[in-house]
């Protein structure tokens, strides 16, 4: 029996009299690595708002299910509550820190678990779990840091980094987490050919070294087809298609969405 990591019952999301998100239903499998697509404007990063805690849905709801099989209602729970509760993610405009190094990037991330306050730090030889914490994350962003290839900028500020390590740096951001579930919205934004290749291998390999979900919403169409094992397809907001790579390329709904009536007849 599948067991689903993220169930979306009948979500839609009202700006006044614009619907940017009407009536959306997903299941998505634990384990797998799904892409939700569309042309511009067609609802996914609205959707990916209101998984994500960013905006409240005017009707429906949102579960997340454990890797334990306890079952969560995170509609309504604010975006910390959210990555808090398991889910985590990246922006198509990335968001690091640019003035603070690498490494500070990293460690924000992890403070969302961490059990003392901010103010222990300050009189550590009265808090010695704090203070004990504190190098734990320290030690635990370093190590991601190594994982994703980006230790040699640790105490190099955000900014300076390559586009691309930025990107992985973002990502490294929201493993220090420690989610179970992980949006990625365009990962592969601005990225050349080759670029856009390895980040197949590596969307496989997180998901795999750190026992993720993966829901990623992207435009180069050579990633989601190599990387998604079932793809969902939004259009003016409303899902019009679903199914593996091969029945998404040739299905006419999609095929017209993109390019037109004219492209879809033939």
């Amino acid at each position: 029996m599948t067991q689903y990591a993220l169930t979306v019952n009948a979500v839609t999301l009202r700006f006044g009299g614009l619907v940017a998100v009407n009536g959306l239903s997903m299941e998505i499998p634990m384990g797998s690595i799904v892409g939700l697509i569309g042309p511009n404007g067609a609802g996914k990063t609205s959707a990916f708002n209101v998984i994500t805690g960013f905006y409240q849905p005017s009707e429906g709801c949102v579960e997340f299910t454990h890797r334990n099989g306890h079952t969560e209602t995170i509609t309504g729970l604010p975006p910390h509550r959210v990555c808090a509760a398991g889910l985590a993610r990246t922006f198509q405009n990335i968001r690091l820190f640019a003035n603070e190094t690498a490494l500070e990037n990293v460690m924000v991330g992890s403070y969302v678990r961490q059990k003392g306050r901010w103010w222990m730090n300050l009189v550590p030889y009265v808090f010695r779990a704090a203070e004990a914490e504190q190098a734990e994350i320290l030690k635990n962003s370093m190590t991601l840091l190594e994982r994703l290839g980006l230790a040699e900028y640790a105490h190099a500020p955000a900014s300076s980094l390559p586009y691309g390590a930025q990107r992985r740096l973002e990502i490294a951001r929201a493993l220090a987490t420690k989610p179970e579930f992980l949006l990625l919205d365009e990962p592969a934004a601005g990225m050349n050919p080759q670029e856009s290749a390895r980040l197949l291998a590596f969307i496989r390999q997180l998901r795999d070294d750190f026992d993720l979900t993966i829901l990623l919403i992207e435009h180069d169409m050579k990633v989601v087809m190599g990387v998604c094992e079932h793809i969902w397809v939004l259009d003016q907001g409303t899902l019009i298609a679903q199914g593996n790579p091969d029945q998404i390329k040739s299905d006419p709904r999609v095929i017209e969405a993109y390019l037109g009536k004219e492209a879809a007849h033939a």
